[in-house]
């Protein structure tokens, strides 16, 4: 007895300890509830943005180009001068009709004298009627002429004018098409070829174009309708080498009518660009609010765990234990993943250390936090 009751005190205590070792000890998690906010539904697009005005400039008039006063890709202001066509054959068409005035004027004046004349005449019946008539005929040809040589005026001084080719509108201007001396032609009816000079396109505001697919526009036409008024004016945009949506624009266009090759419509939002840095052609990502907001539930995306067709979050039972739980998930809002159902606000999920939240395992849970991104959700 005494030699049993020696070998349980000997290996008795050595089993209890291999027993305990044989227990996994419970791994440490983080764990929060879902943060709750109420968000309005956005689509997501692609867009590229384009000038509210774009304009070749072309020669009005023909003539040997003498002067060009901007560079390459400057930023010209509205009226400034942009290039010189040879003003000196304009300026001795206005001198002539200058003088054809003069003529014509003068010859108001005889036609005047004459006409008087033959009235007096006329009155004490030393001449004919019909040569009052002649007189005042002459008269109104004369006066006519005066009429005419006034428009040749203003024709020649247009054409003067048309010499120096100014910027409409405020922008950036491209590369010349043309050198100092060549030889243009221009029209201003512009049914004769004419010589492109260069092209000058507006940069602030800019619009930013993009398509709408069927789905996206039946709802937002139903949501907008259902609020009684503009739903979502603005937008929110980010360039293709930004992570957050800081830059805004107004939704001030939706085309009347679906493209049936597509089955998208086109829409358009104005771009505040008072930097300039923005230019026509770049592309952009923006998102539309199409429906009024409503409360979500958010998770780090990296809590959520895809399992073949399903998406999976782990939450902690008041056990300690790991629970898998099925959710539907929505888009990307403050840098986290919205859950539109599967959860309840008081579940615990694991938000770090999910490689240890093993289903059916015991967890020692950590409280952490969730923070949301307002300027990654274009609230910023």
């Amino acid at each position: 007895m005494a030699g049993l009751f020696a070998v349980y005190l000997g290996f008795g205590p050595h089993r209890a300890n291999q027993a305990a070792a044989s227990i996994p000890p419970a791994l440490p998690v983080t764990v929060s509830q879902p943060l709750q906010r109420e968000l309005d539904t956005r689509a997501g697009f692609l867009g590229q943005f384009s000038a509210v005005d774009r304009v070749e400039l072309r020669a009005q008039v023909g003539g040997t180009l003498t002067e060009i006063h901007f560079r390459d890709g400057q930023i010209v202001h509205k009226g400034d001068l942009l290039f010189v066509i040879d003003p000196r054959p304009y300026e001795i068409k206005l001198e002539q009709a200058k003088a054809a005035l003069q003529t014509a004027t003068a010859r108001v004046a005889l036609a005047n004298n004459e006409l008087s004349r033959a009235q007096s005449l006329r009155h004490n019946e030393f001449a004919t009627q019909e040569t009052v008539d002649q007189r005042t005929s002459d008269q109104d040809t004369s006066q006519a002429a005066v009429e005419d040589a006034k428009a040749r005026i203003r024709d020649a001084e247009l054409d003067l004018e048309y010499c120096h080719v100014r910027a409409p509108f405020t922008g950036r201007i491209g590369a010349r098409q043309v050198s100092i001396g060549s030889l243009v032609a221009g029209s201003r009816a512009a049914t004769s070829p004419t010589t492109l000079l260069a092209t000058l396109v507006s940069l602030d505001p800019l619009y930013l174009d993009f398509d709408m697919s069927e789905s996206d526009f039946l709802t937002f036409s139903r949501e907008r309708a259902r609020v009684g008024g503009p739903l979502a004016n603005k937008v929110a945009i980010g360039l293709s080498d930004e992570t957050s949506f800081d830059r805004e624009g107004t939704l001030d266009f939706i085309d009347n009518s679906l493209d049936r090759s597509s089955g998208t419509i086109h829409a358009r939002a104005t771009v505040p660009n008072p930097d300039l840095f923005l230019a026509p052609g770049q592309f952009a990502r923006l998102r539309v609010a199409i429906a009024p907001p409503a409360p979500v539930y958010l998770l780090p995306d990296s809590a959520v765990v895809l399992d073949q067709s399903q998406r999976l979050v782990m939450t902690v039972t008041p056990d300690a234990t790991v629970k898998p739980k099925i959710v539907t998930t929505g888009e990307l809002r403050g840098g986290l993943r919205v859950i539109q159902s599967g959860l309840e606000p008081t579940d615990r999920v694991v938000i770090d250390g999910l490689v240890r939240a093993i289903p059916g395992a015991k967890v020692t849970p950590q409280d952490g936090t969730i923070h949301y991104d307002a300027h990654a959700d274009g609230q910023g």
